[in-house]
């Protein structure tokens, strides 16, 4: 696909304008900093595309007070007393120095232990933590994609797990290829189906349109609120910087 990407401003506010190969213009505002990006038709001019934020600008603004007002986690060191997510709950982090495997261990309600060596690094460190984020969505992704292609009628050729900084999931109808957010493993289990479903929809319904809501509203009448969950949910800061 043909790809055209440069920057204007409008209003003030400094707009990523990215042409393709499509019919329609969708616009975007994206999170840590409200970052604004226009997908624009190849023929869709620059004078086009201002009016069109301009049209917007009142959602754009609010967009971004709402990204400024999410919380958001510090920068993890990876030390005893932190705390960090995962499924859906807040747990503190306890570090134990092991001379044998690496590993991480939920203890209790309240309490992760993240086994490491002495002198093992903070990136070391993050590297355990997130191998055993990545093999939670190994686990848990597949029942998930079996119950929703039979339910759907649709067949993945194949769903892949990666860090992502705009999207919580993502779907290549012509491929039928789905990619998940890595983040999701610090989510809830009904926020990881939800995105695992809206991304299986789109293999029948490429754009968020009436019948991609339908489809939605049938399988999963609490979609919009787990939408909503996960945009109020606190963001990763490795993830989401920029």
């Amino acid at each position: 696909m043909n790809t055209e990407q440069h920057k204007i401003t409008v209003s003030g506010l400094r707009v990523e304008i990215v042409r393709k190969n499509i019919k329609n213009l969708h616009l975007g505002v994206y999170p840590p900093a409200g970052r604004i990006r226009v997908a624009a038709p190849l023929r869709v001019s620059n004078e086009a595309v201002r009016l069109a934020v301009v049209g917007k600008l009142g959602w754009i603004k609010r967009q971004q007070a709402r990204f400024e007002q999410q919380p958001r986690q510090s920068a993890r060191e990876m030390v005893s007393g932190e705390s960090h997510y995962f499924s859906g709950h807040r747990y503190r982090l306890r570090v134990y120095a092991t001379d044998g495997a690496t590993k991480v261990v939920v203890r209790n309600a309240l309490i992760i232990e993240l086994h490491v060596q002495l002198d093992a690094s903070i990136k070391a460190r993050q590297k355990v933590m997130t191998n055993w984020y990545r093999q939670h969505l190994k686990d848990a992704i597949p029942p998930l994609l079996e119950k929703w292609q039979r339910r759907l009628g649709v067949k993945v050729s194949a769903c892949g797990i990666k860090k992502m900084k705009t999207k919580w999931g993502t779907c290549n109808a012509e491929a039928c290829r789905i990619w998940i957010n890595l983040e999701l493993a610090k989510k809830s289990v009904d926020c990881l189906e939800y995105v695992v479903l809206h991304e299986l929809v789109h293999l029948l319904v490429r754009r968020h349109d009436d019948k991609f809501v339908e489809i939605m509203d049938k399988c999963m009448p609490r979609w919009r609120f787990l939408r909503a969950e996960l945009n109020g949910l606190p963001l990763a800061h490795e993830v989401w910087r920029e």
